[in-house]
Order: C-alpha cells, then sequence, then structure tokens
C-alpha cells in the first residue's frame, strides 16, 4: 500500500497527499535552489554562495548586484524555466502516449521548432526577436501536423509515436537542406542556435517564458485529474464522466506550446524532455504522470547541466545542450535495453 495522506478542509474538501511525492518535490526544489545559487556563482568573477544569498537579498555591493542580477540571474531563471517546461510538456507527451519514448525530441517538436528558427536565420537574417518567433511558429506548426497526422477517431499512442518519429526525420532533412543554403556567417550563427545554449540569455528571454509558465502550469495541473484517468482506457474514462479527446487536445496544445516556447528562448536542448519524466517516476515509485515532479526534475536537471558546462570542462565551456545530449544519449540507450529486457519493446 502506498503511504499516502487525505488532507480534508473545513468546507468539506479532500485532497489526496503522495508522502514520498512530496518529498521528492521538496528535496528537487531544495536542489534546483542551490545548483541555481551555485550556478550564480560561477564565472570568471566568482561569488561565494553566501554574498549571492545577500545580493539577491538586495545587500551586495554595486559590482556584485550587477554581475548577479543583469549578467547571470536572468541566464538561471530562463534555464529554470525552460527545465521546467520541457520536463512538463515531456511528461505530459509520455502520458498521452503512454510511452516513455513519446517525447518531444523523439515526435520532432524540437526540430519542428528549429525549422521555424532555421528559417528566420537563413532566409531572412533575422533578429534575435524574430528568430524565437519563428521557433515558436514552427514548433506550433510541427506538433498541429502531427496530430492531424495521427488522428484517426482519436489520437492514440503509438500512432501518435510513429507519426512523430517519421515528421521528425523529414523536418530533420529540411533543416539540413537550409544549412546547405545559407552563407558562411548565418550558417555558423545556425548552428551554435541549434546547439542549445544559455550564453548571453537576458531578461527579454525571461518575462514571455515567465508568462506563458504562468498560464500553462496551472492549467495543466487543473486538467492533471482527467489525465490521470485516461490512463485506464477511454471506455472507462467516458464512463467516470471525462471529456477524453478534450483533455488530451488541451494538454497536447500546452505540451506543443511549452516546449516550443523553451526552443525558443534556449534552441533545442535535447533529452531533458525525455529523462526528467522518467527519473522523477523512478524517484516518486507513482504510476502516474508525476506532473509537477518532472517539472522540478528538469529544471534541476538544466541548471546542473548548465553548471556542469561550464565548470567540469576546465577552459573548454560547452553549450548546455552538448552536455544534455550526451547524457541523455547515454540514458536512452539504457531505457531501450531495459524496455527490451521487459518484452515491452
Amino acid at each position: 500500500m502506498r503511504n499516502t495522506r487525505v488532507l480534508r478542509t473545513p468546507g468539506g474538501f479532500s485532497v489526496r497527499a503522495d508522502v514520498r511525492a512530496l518529498v521528492v518535490v521538496v528535496a528537487l526544489l531544495l536542489a534546483a535552489a542551490a545548483a541555481s545559487v551555485v550556478l550564480i556563482g560561477t564565472g570568471d568573477f566568482p561569488i561565494s554562495f553566501g554574498d549571492v544569498l545577500r545580493t539577491l537579498a538586495g545587500n551586495g555591493t554595486a559590482g556584485q548586484e550587477f554581475i548577479v542580477d543583469e549578467l547571470r540571474l536572468p541566464r538561471v531563471l530562463v534555464g529554470l524555466l525552460v527545465g521546467a517546461s520541457l520536463g512538463l510538456g515531456g511528461a505530459l507527451f509520455q502520458a498521452i502516449s503512454r510511452n516513455p519514448l513519446g517525447s518531444p525530441d523523439v515526435l520532432g517538436l524540437s526540430q519542428g521548432a528549429t525549422s521555424g528558427a532555421l528559417v528566420v536565420i537563413v532566409l531572412m537574417s533575422g533578429s534575435t526577436t524574430q528568430v524565437t518567433v519563428g521557433a515558436l511558429i514552427g514548433g506550433l506548426l510541427t506538433g498541429l501536423g502531427i496530430y492531424l497526422l495521427a488522428w484517426k477517431q482519436g489520437v492514440h499512442g503509438y500512432r501518435l509515436v510513429l507519426v512523430g518519429i517519421g515528421v521528425s526525420a523529414i523536418v530533420t532533412a529540411v533543416n539540413g537542406y537550409l544549412l546547405t543554403k545559407a552563407d558562411l556567417v548565418d550558417a555558423t550563427r545556425a548552428v551554435v542556435w541549434m546547439t542549445g545554449s544559455l550564453n548571453g540569455r537576458d531578461w527579454s528571454q525571461v518575462r514571455p517564458l515567465l508568462g506563458l509558465c504562468a498560464v500553462l502550469v496551472p492549467l495543466v495541473l487543473a486538467n492533471a485529474r482527467g489525465l490521470r484517468m485516461t490512463e485506464m482506457g477511454d471506455d472507462v474514462s467516458y464512463a467516470l464522466g471525462v471529456r477524453v479527446e478534450r483533455v488530451r487536445m488541451l494538454l497536447m496544445v500546452s505540451a506543443v506550446l511549452l516546449t516550443a516556447a523553451a526552443t525558443a528562448a534556449a534552441g533545442p536542448v535535447s533529452f531533458v524532455a525525455l529523462t526528467a519524466p522518467q527519473l522523477a517516476r523512478r524517484l516518486t515509485r507513482s504510476p502516474g504522470p508525476n506532473l509537477v515532479a518532472s517539472l522540478c526534475m528538469g529544471a534541476t536537471l538544466l541548471v546542473t547541466a548548465d553548471w556542469a558546462s561550464q565548470r567540469a570542462f576546465g577552459a573548454d565551456q560547452l553549450p548546455v545542450g552538448v552536455v544534455t545530449g550526451v547524457l541523455g544519449g547515454v540514458y536512452l540507450l539504457w531505457l531501450l535495453v531495459t524496455e527490451r529486457r521487459a518484452g515491452r519493446i
């Protein structure tokens, strides 16, 4: 029997709380906060842990406040928001598809957002803001295409994954073609963006991503019960009063928006959306979608990977997308071997 508690309010409402999942979420939040403070203090001008906290509280020197508030804090906030968005988006896609491989990386959404950015960079030589808008539009159009192609009296798991893999292959080929048509300067700029990086991120990337998360995260959590009911099958869900296709459509649109916005802000940071929900599930040992735990895990993974990209390789600082790609690739191989041994693939 799982370690759950029922919390009752004077108004007659009750909430079931999974103690282990709650402990995991709190631990991940603390880990993300600690990693963020360490990351803010990391750089050519190192700042101690205590000085970072004092500066964030408004008690630092003028130099520390400039470095923290203007240079490093926006980068860390973008990392937290991008990681949280990818973790939540990955959890939604995996729950909807009922497949551990059903993540934006595999389904082609990240590649679609990359296509939108490449069109702006290669064909229009657009600004940073225009590249962001292009990536967002590309991700949304790719998500819409996958949904329409996978639709057949509803959207079902393996069909969604197979269609997504096919679309991903097509879009990846388109991206390669666009790179061959770019001049040297635009091609270099595009390759740097495609790697996935938090370098140079400022408040202009924080505000729109924070606003989108402030709208979508409560919306997703409000429909978490309906998502959990769909895991028992469509017939049972309909019998319990869940409007299955409405819930799926709403949550898929939310997942596409979260993924596209994260890609627009930091480039296609790979494998966070794939690994965060799976790691969260193993920590919580909960069969449900683990939306909050996945969100916190994604944020923790990305800021930790960004710290590693700056410190673990000496003077050769790597884009965070390289670090997550290497770690995520190893995890994907392990996941495939595990699923094969279990007879599920």
